[in-house]
């Protein structure tokens, strides 16, 4: 039995937390759930967005599942989500995109994923003002370490190693980002003549975006910067339907999160609209990672089952005409 933290979150977060976990016993998961507490409604009720317990327990069981949070506002966090990321070290950001039956989308093979690097770049938030009476001409500086470089892109060629992919592709912006995404480049270009069997090319990040809107099934396993990763992670979900139907892992050395990308969105919480398969195929991916494959391809089986079969169960967002609960007791149905 495997010890996970579970992080409900906000909003929704607390609905779809309790499908995915529904979906996951039914389908015999050996997990044994440690409650924690994050963001706004943490924050309201024991005066922390990030309480000093919930990181203990993180980093003592060193699995997490985490719904979406919401940040308060006002307490010192740019995002909860980016304070965990920075305090275990969680450096890749993966993010697959695949095709799903039954979702509405004109890419119909489209089975790629993406590798961010998730501690550098722009987002570090390394800013000031150069005029700091006036506020009027701002600079930010991105860092890019050859350390961090190499460890992401070998991460992309080892999961293509695993997952018998064929083909990684490093974006870049080496052309006019000489120093920061050409050092970049160069580490990806000597780790691929590491991995002789798998495929490895180069793309700049404009062409990129490019060739993923018109052809999105040339791509496989995908490795960039922080910033071109967040932007063409979101792309990838827009290809196949939506941040609501895609998981996201962020895996560091020692510890790993699983979470759902979209947010809190407490105009609807409560009312049986939220759709859990973004979190639940984080959830699968979590599975995995714990070893319980057989477990996450019954789950997916199940979910690709009602997908075709039963759409009317699912939340309308997706095309159907059913509720959180109808979707999640499909999938169980279908175990």
């Amino acid at each position: 039995m495997q010890k996970v933290v579970r992080i409900a979150g906000d909003g929704i977060g607390i609905e779809i937390t309790e499908a995915v976990s529904a979906i996951l016993e039914q389908a015999g998961a050996q997990i044994e759930w440690v409650n924690a507490r994050a963001g706004l409604g943490a924050y309201e009720e024991l005066g922390s967005p990030l309480p000093d317990e919930t990181v203990a327990a993180i980093r003592e069981y060193k699995v997490l599942l985490k719904g979406p949070l919401t940040t308060p506002v006002g307490t010192g966090f740019r995002s909860v989500n980016v304070a965990l990321r920075q305090h275990f070290d969680l450096y890749a950001n993966i993010r697959p995109a695949r095709t799903l039956p039954s979702i509405d989308s004109p890419f119909k093979q489209v089975d790629m994923v993406i590798f961010r690097e998730n501690t550098q770049g722009l987002y570090i938030g390394k800013e000031h003002w150069v005029d700091e009476d006036k506020k009027t001409h701002a600079e930010s500086i991105a860092v890019v370490t050859e350390q961090a470089s190499e460890r992401i892109i070998r991460a992309a060629f080892e999961y293509a190693v695993t997952h018998d992919r064929q083909k990684v592709s490093l974006v870049h912006k080496a052309n006019i980002l000489k120093f920061t995404t050409g050092l970049f480049l160069e580490v990806g270009k000597r780790v691929a003549k590491e991995y002789g069997s798998i495929e490895f090319e180069d793309l700049i990040v404009d062409n990129m975006a490019m060739q993923m809107v018109m052809r999105p099934e040339r791509f496989d396993v995908v490795v960039t910067t922080n910033l071109f990763g967040d932007i063409l992670s979101d792309l990838a979900s827009g290809l196949v339907g939506g941040l609501g139907v895609t998981g996201a892992a962020n895996m560091g050395d020692e510890q790993a999160m699983f979470e759902a990308v979209h947010g809190s969105a407490p105009d609807i919480a409560g009312q049986g609209k939220a759709n859990p398969m973004a979190l639940l195929f984080s959830s699968l991916m979590l599975l995995e990672h714990i070893g319980q494959n057989k477990v996450a391809n019954n789950i997916s089986k199940a979910i690709y089952k009602t997908l075709v079969e039963k759409k009317v169960y699912c939340t309308p967002d997706i095309g159907g005409k059913g509720t959180t609960q109808t979707f999640t007791q499909a999938v169980i149905d279908n175990l």
